[in-house]
């Protein structure tokens, strides 16, 4: 058995002709923060199309152990209420109370400029035992799916899976089955706005072929 680090020979340049090509806005998807947002509406069509495509995610056994939740207009402002109440304590234990209150407050209004707000639910299929961490994949690919619709129609997101963000979806009426796995926030953001320049490790780093 041979293997090698060294990739093939279609250069990775190959895949980005296309205007609209799915390496492309693969590659363009970054989180981007509900606070770096500006407030506007998005259209309901989108916004089917975006969860449509969260739908057609892979499955094991076709068990879609998948569930969402819209929140907009008053429930971004409980929303900004929760999370600010919730991390409270945390902040005027850590933090000076000027820089505490500061923070308060960014967090009661961090919310409002989003479009929506989705809440992210696992719904575990009672009838088909299938291990937990394939489910989570499962939900994972179908946000994945939303980003990068999101991406392509020039929409920002970020997946937002802190406690608070947690904690905040058990309040939906939960089933026994199924899990909160926090929130997507979804958004439009400026024109102007300095795309992200973490740099990703070459796929060659990361890839072994055997041959």
């Amino acid at each position: 058995m041979n293997n090698t680090t060294i990739p093939n020979k279609i250069r990775t340049s190959d895949f980005r002709t296309e205007k609209n090509s799915i390496s492309k806005i693969i590659r363009k998807r970054r989180s981007i923060y509900a606070d770096e947002f500006i407030k506007q509406n998005i259209p309901d069509a989108l916004l089917n199309e975006i969860l449509t495509n969260a739908t057609y995610a892979p499955t094991h056994k076709m068990t879609e152990p998948w569930r969402f939740i819209v929140l907009k207009d008053t429930y971004l402002e409980q929303l900004g209420s929760f999370l600010s109440a919730y991390y409270k304590d945390f902040y005027f234990e850590k933090f000076s109370a000027e820089a505490a209150a500061e923070k308060y407050k960014l967090l009661k209004e961090y919310p409002l400029n989003s479009a929506c707000v989705i809440g992210v639910v696992m719904v575990r299929n009672l009838k088909i035992d299938l291990p937990e961490w394939e489910e989570v994949a499962a939900v994972s690919s179908a946000v994945q799916n939303m980003a990068l619709t999101c991406t392509a129609h020039n929409i920002g997101s970020y997946w937002s899976t802190s406690a608070g963000a947690i904690d905040y979806v058990k309040q939906f009426g939960l089933a026994e089955n199924e899990k909160s796995l926090g929130l997507m926030y979804v958004g439009y953001y400026p024109e102007d706005l300095e795309p992200s320049k973490k740099k990703r490790t070459p796929a060659s780093n990361k890839v072994t072929y055997f041959k």
